[in-house]
């Protein structure tokens, strides 16, 4: 019995340094990730969505908005698609909000596409991919904060979707509360690369 429970010692002391070091070594990819920018020339423009009030961008999608308006001037992409749904009690889309703000910017409507029904990242990119793929575009530049661009580059390819991921460097996410988003989105990745990304986000439909 002893020998049993050494032996047992010993498989859980390996599982758990096996699950240590991978969450580790997923933490470190998402801070490598965040700090690199692959921008370069695409079909779309896709920026990931963040709260809006009463129809006006919050900070954290504002900056997001602006880093697109500048890839878009910079003609790496003819289109800017804009994602993000209704939240529970929410007048407007998060996609209404931002396709608002980009007029502002002076992009025309022609060149904004919207996806209003995602309410996670997973079914935000899961319903822009299926659309996108219906206008025959593959190609997308990933719009998001930092700490965000390693999971939604493996969603996105998950789905179909080649990908680069080009973040905002102005969010007024910093300092420690960076730092938490990183940590949280390292678990989030370590657990979709083992179940996969429709999984780990709840999500039944399936994208052909």
């Amino acid at each position: 019995m002893r020998r049993v429970a050494v032996i047992g010692l010993k498989v859980a002391g390996g599982v758990l340094a096996t699950i240590l070091v991978y969450g580790a070594v997923t933490l470190v990819q998402v801070w490598l990730a965040s700090r690199r920018d692959h921008a370069h020339k695409a079909q779309a423009i896709v920026v990931l969505g963040a709260a809006q009030y009463d129809g006006r961008p919050s900070d954290v999608l504002r900056a997001r908005l602006d880093h697109a308006v500048d890839l878009y001037r910079r003609h790496l992409a003819p289109y800017i698609v804009v994602t993000g749904g209704r939240q529970p009690g929410d007048k407007y889309t998060e996609a209404t909000a931002a396709a608002d703000y980009l007029y502002t910017k002076d992009v025309p409507d022609a060149d904004i596409l919207r996806e209003v029904s995602g309410r996670s990242t997973w079914q935000s990119l899961s319903s822009t991919a299926a659309f996108l793929k219906a206008r025959h575009i593959k190609d997308v530049i990933l719009v998001s904060d930092p700490f965000h661009s390693l999971r939604i580059g493996d969603i996105a390819s998950e789905l179909g979707l080649d990908n680069t991921t080009s973040p905002t460097r102005t969010s007024p996410i910093t300092g420690f509360d960076a730092a938490t988003y990183m940590g949280r989105e390292a678990v989030a990745v370590a657990v979709g690369r083992i179940v996969g990304f429709r999984r780990e986000a709840g999500v039944k439909g399936v994208v052909a």
